[in-house]
C-alpha cells in the first residue's frame, strides 16, 4: 500500500497579545520571564549557552532553551559556531537585540530604589552594576573602555558611543583599557539611584581612577 502522506507540521504559534499596539508587539517579543535577562547578558558580547547558563541562576535549561529559540525567530538573537580550534556554538545579539540597550538601562534606573537591602536568597554577579555605572558614565566626553574592579569580581563598560557590533559592557578585565576603577557595590547602587554622580564620588574619594589616557583624566576631574 502506498505510504500516507503526513500532513506538514505547522510552525508552532507563540503566545500574543493580539493588540494592535507597539507596546503589545514589544511585550509578545520580549516579555516572557528572562527574556530581557538573557538580553542583559548577551550585551556583553557572544555567550555560549552553558555560560548563559552559569550567569541566570534559577534558570531552568528547558526554559533557557526555550527563551533562546524564541529570540532567535523573534530576530533578537542568532547562534553561530565559532571557528577552529574551538568547538562551541554562541548566542549573539542581532541589530535588533542591541536596540533594547536604552530600555534595559530605563529598567534598571527604575528598578534602583528597589535595591535598598540585598537579601539572602540573591544572587550577585559583579557584571550587573553596568548598566546603572555606564549612566554614570554617560556625560563623560571621552570615548573608550573602563575596567571596573569591585570586591564581587571585575568588568569594564564603554563609555560614550557604542558602535554597531561593538560590546557594550563585558566580563573581566579588558586588554586594553583606557582607564581602571576600583569602587563598592554599594556605590554603584547609589548612582544608580541617583543619590551621587560619578564626579562626586570621585572628589569624596569613594572612587579610584587609574590610568593616563584622557578618558582617566576626564574621570579623576583633573
Amino acid at each position: 500500500m502506498p505510504r500516507q502522506q503526513q500532513p506538514a507540521a505547522r510552525p508552532v504559534r507563540r503566545r500574543s497579545y493580539d493588540q494592535f499596539c507597539a507596546t503589545a508587539r514589544a511585550l509578545d517579543s520580549v516579555g516572557d520571564r528572562w527574556t530581557l535577562l538573557i538580553v542583559r547578558e548577551l550585551l556583553a558580547g557572544p555567550r555560549r549557552y552553558t555560560d548563559l547558563h552559569a550567569d541566570l541562576p534559577g534558570v531552568s535549561t528547558d526554559v533557557l532553551a526555550s527563551r533562546l529559540k524564541d529570540m532567535e525567530q523573534s530576530g533578537l538573537a542568532v547562534r553561530r559556531k565559532l571557528p577552529p580550534p574551538a568547538a562551541a556554538s554562541v548566542y549573539e545579539l542581532t541589530r535588533r537585540g542591541r536596540e533594547l540597550l536604552p530600555v534595559l538601562t530605563a529598567l534598571a534606573r527604575w528598578g534602583a530604589p528597589a535595591l535598598d537591602e540585598r537579601r539572602p536568597t540573591d544572587a550577585v554577579r559583579a557584571h550587573w552594576f553596568a548598566l546603572p555605572l555606564r549612566r554614570s558614565l554617560a556625560a563623560t566626553a571621552h570615548t573608550g573602555v573602563v575596567d571596573v574592579h569591585l570586591d564581587e569580581g571585575e568588568f569594564h563598560v564603554r563609555t560614550g558611543a557604542v558602535a554597531d557590533g561593538e560590546e557594550v559592557y563585558g566580563y573581566g578585565g579588558a586588554p586594553h583599557a583606557d582607564a581602571r576603577i576600583l569602587l563598592e557595590a554599594e556605590l554603584c547602587l547609589a548612582m544608580g539611584r541617583d543619590e551621587v554622580t560619578f564626579a562626586q564620588a570621585v572628589k569624596d574619594g569613594r572612587i579610584e581612577v587609574h590610568g593616563e589616557s584622557p578618558l582617566a583624566t576626564e574621570l579623576r576631574g583633573a
